[in-house]
């Protein structure tokens, strides 16, 4: 493995480890995995099915996450025909033709009727004519009110509580999960006739604003379980950011004006910021100011985002990023903002294991995005939508399953937590920095070379080998380093089906740029599935296309 150095041990290595106390199993009809916005949705509609909840969280449900640090604005249409028909046709123009209509449909009903229903927890503003404003809302204050809504229904909340592994029953269907309450320094069970994955995106620790947490584990998890991804291609979304903070609050910037390291104004091309900005990047710093925004918005940004001036009031003597120039970058967000995830297998969000749902960013939102970004309105309403579907049909299988707390199970996690042959000094911070290594880049991300990402791959793999041969999670010293050993597990897993799905899609299509294949081709119009641990394989979706002219790199079936 060239060039990647992943055995240094950790500071703590060789140091006994730490008792974990084995709490009692917890039963429940559904197990929610993730906390954040799409999570606290499917507990919600889960527990008014009727059915007993549990949900673990990461860290504190209504606090982390991506959406518990903006200020989610829902896609929201009114339920007339015309408008409906318009807002999709709109996005199936920009789609890359791999989207779906009735989806989209779907969402907009879903959101429309369910988001007032939380009026008794949440304050909705309203207008100048005292109109209620439904589409935006305040992320710190939405998730806490989702907190509230869910206790009040009688939801079991383990706050800091990771999971780790999934649980099988002989036949394969999920029947629960393992964790640790890394606080406490105690490990959790919950056996439950269905469990719904929402543990986010992965932005491969890229200090975006509130992605700490969003490290795949839910994609690794649902691999062990047999289950594949779509759509992982396109995660190449980056976000414009203060390089001196993680504020990725980008509303803002849409005033900005970008300068050189000479002084020299960027021109930026409309619908074209990130590469234009990243090419700028590649070659020097790039400055910026807002002067352009209006004086009227510039009143009301401190209230509507308050989180954007912080990191100009806190730098030392302040800055004004009005009058003033200042450097930015782009942070990338990985999966996301982008559009891939695990593979749906049916209509209520279920997936090919038996009893394991998924929702918000751990699911593939190809059916309401396409190839490009759902952003912020489309991926709220997603969310939403998709832990309402996954929550009732979740509710509805446990009925029909029953309680399964008796029934041997086993448990799935293998790398990062039990190694494949001995174990070994692995340094779960230097496997995170080899994958960010790869992941990071504006040259290897935005702007895509099959021979840079075929040597990607192969760094990756080499890491993923010695990783799953060699790190002993479950015999770390402390919870903390359990729960980190699997996380650079769950980083490198994603890292290599993202890879692998860029690799083999041999055009450009939507946000996926391929330099050496820049036209898109229509017989790619579909969607392309990648999946495996040890090997990967891809394939796209439908009857196999038709060799292209002079493709960039072979054409790829199953591997």
């Amino acid at each position: 493995m060239p060039n990647t150095r992943i055995s240094t041990a950790p500071p703590t290595a060789g140091l006994p480890a730490v008792p974990i106390a084995e709490l009692p199993a917890i039963a429940a009809d559904v197990l929610v995995i993730g906390g954040g916005l799409s999570g606290t949705w499917a507990a919600l509609a889960a527990a008014q099915a009727g059915a007993r909840v549990v949900l673990a969280d990461k860290g504190y449900c209504g606090a982390s996450g991506v959406a518990a640090t903006s200020g989610p604005g829902h896609w929201w249409v009114p339920p007339d025909p015309e408008a409906r028909a318009e807002a999709i046709r709109q996005r199936m123009a920009i789609a890359g033709g791999i989207a779906d209509p009735a989806w989209m449909e779907r969402i907009l009903d879903i959101t429309w009727t369910t988001l007032p229903t939380i009026a008794d927890v949440y304050d909705f503003s309203t207008d100048e004519t005292g109109t209620v404003q439904y589409r935006g809302l305040r992320g710190p204050e939405y998730l806490r009110a989702m907190r509230r809504k869910i206790h009040r229904l009688g939801v079991r909340i383990l706050d800091q509580s990771p999971a780790l592994e999934l649980l099988a029953e002989s036949g394969g269907g999920i029947v629960g999960a393992r964790g640790l309450r890394r606080q406490r320094g105690e490990a959790w069970t919950v056996r439950a006739g269905a469990v719904i994955l929402a543990t986010g995106g992965c932005a491969f620790k890229s200090r975006l604003l509130g992605s700490h947490t969003n490290t795949g584990d839910g994609h690794l998890m649902a691999a062990e379980a047999g289950v594949d991804f779509s759509g992982m291609e396109f995660s190449t979304y980056h976000t414009v950011a203060p390089a001196h903070s993680t504020m990725t609050r980008s509303m803002s910037f849409a005033f900005a004006t970008y300068y050189d390291a000479e002084g020299r104004e960027i021109a930026v091309p409309p619908g074209d910021t990130t590469r234009t900005l990243a090419r700028a990047m590649l070659e020097g710093p790039v400055l910026c100011n807002l002067h352009r925004m209006p004086a009227d918005i510039r009143e009301r940004l401190r209230r509507v985002q308050p989180n954007m001036m912080l990191p100009f009031d806190r730098s030392g003597g302040g800055i004004d990023p009005f009058t003033r120039r200042f450097p930015v970058l782009l942070r990338p967000e990985g999966t996301i903002r982008g559009s891939g995830g695990i593979r749906l297998a049916d209509d209520d969000c279920g997936t090919a294991a038996d009893g394991l749902f998924v929702v918000g960013d751990a699911a593939t939102r190809e059916p309401v995005a396409g190839a490009v970004s759902g952003g912020g309105a489309i991926l709220a309403a997603w969310a939403l939508s998709s832990g309402v579907i996954a929550g009732r049909a979740a509710a509805a299988r446990a009925a029909r399953q029953g309680r399964r707390a008796d029934t041997p199970a086993r448990p799935l996690g293998q790398a990062g937590l039990r190694p494949a042959r001995h174990a070994a000094s692995v340094d779960p911070r230097a496997v995170t920095a080899a994958v960010q290594a790869e992941m990071l880049p504006y040259d290897k991300t935005i702007f895509r070379r099959g021979p840079a990402l075929a040597r990607s791959l192969s760094r990756l793999d080499g890491v993923w080998s010695d990783l799953r041969d060699h790190l002993d999670g479950e015999g770390a010293a402390t919870a903390g380093e359990t729960v980190q050993a699997r996380e650079s597990a769950a980083l490198t897993a994603v890292a290599r089906w993202c890879t692998r799905a860029a690799l083999v899609r041999p055009e450009s299509r939507g946000m996926h740029l391929r330099v050496d294949a820049p036209a898109s081709h229509p017989a790619l119009a579909r969607r392309l599935t990648v999946g495996g641990l040890d090997r990967l394989w891809s394939r796209f979706e439908g009857p196999a296309p038709q060799p292209l002219d002079n493709p960039a790199t072979p054409q790829a079936g199953a591997a």
